[in-house]
């Protein structure tokens, strides 16, 4: 599965399918059912048939309304999924451009992303989101896509939620979360983070910063799990009083997802 994991796009970075992992007590997460990528507003219409063709029936867009006023996603004329996102800024910044503020080598880049991640457990629109994702998640059982701005923070921490609340290994989720770094075209999606990046805060951020902020670290995740962790206990503990995800949602999600 992993050699075909990701679906090979020219204008939408990072999207690939985050099932078929074994989970706990035995089965695995239906393949070609959860999708993940970045936004599309680069798509082409090649690709827009792609994605079409995966029959997707629900699309999570975890985007604040800035964001996706900024960079909105292309769609076939044929699209018919519907869109779930929650209203809301995020000050324009998803969280590799908010760590991007000062981090003018990879030492302070990597330092300031994983501060950034240690509060992402509880930015409102992110928190609103996955609230309406996780519902889609227990209620239907057609294939969806999650996606943000670089496919990578947001939605890395989203999948990391979901996997966990279906039993998937702690190893398998660090390991589908850091395939980022290897999926697709890497060197294309950094180079136009880094234009992003040095277009808010000037040219003097170096091109290893600009790495550490475009890729991803089992320290940047560990940092938002931790204070899952911290504050609840675990994930199904965090997912019940944060994003009102009762045990009963837990169980039509299993029972939907896994085989």
């Amino acid at each position: 599965m992993a050699a075909t994991r990701v679906l090979p796009l020219s204008g939408v970075h990072n999207f690939r399918d985050y099932g078929g992992y074994a989970v706990e007590g035995g089965g695995r997460l239906r393949e070609g059912v959860l999708w993940r990528s970045a936004h599309h507003q680069t798509a082409s219409d090649e690709d827009l048939a792609a994605i079409d063709a995966l029959g997707l029936e629900t699309v999570v867009d975890l985007r604040g309304d800035d964001e996706r006023q900024l960079h909105p996603c292309r769609r076939s004329e044929g699209f018919s999924a519907r869109v779930l996102f929650a209203g809301g800024v995020t000050a324009g910044l998803a969280p590799h451009l908010q760590a991007a503020g000062g981090a003018v080598d990879a030492e302070a880049a990597r330092t300031r992303m994983i501060h950034t991640y240690a509060g992402m457990p509880y930015r409102p629109a992110l928190v609103a989101t996955l609230r309406l994702y996780l519902a889609a998640l227990a209620e239907y059982d057609a294939p969806s896509l999650v996606h943000c701005v670089a496919g990578k923070d947001r939605t890395g921490f989203a999948v990391a939620i979901v996997h966990r609340l279906l039993g998937v290994h702690e190893d398998d989720l660090m390991h589908d979360y850091l395939l980022t770094n290897t999926a697709g075209k890497i060197e294309e999606r950094i180079a136009q983070g880094a234009a992003h990046i040095r277009q808010r805060y000037g040219g003097e951020i170096k091109d290893d910063a600009v790495r550490a902020l475009m890729s991803v670290n089992p320290a940047y995740l560990d940092s938002a799990l931790a204070t899952v962790r911290r504050d609840h206990g675990d994930i199904p503990g965090y997912a019940e009083a944060v994003l009102n995800f009762t045990p009963e949602m837990r169980e039509a999600m299993i029972d939907r997802l896994v085989v």
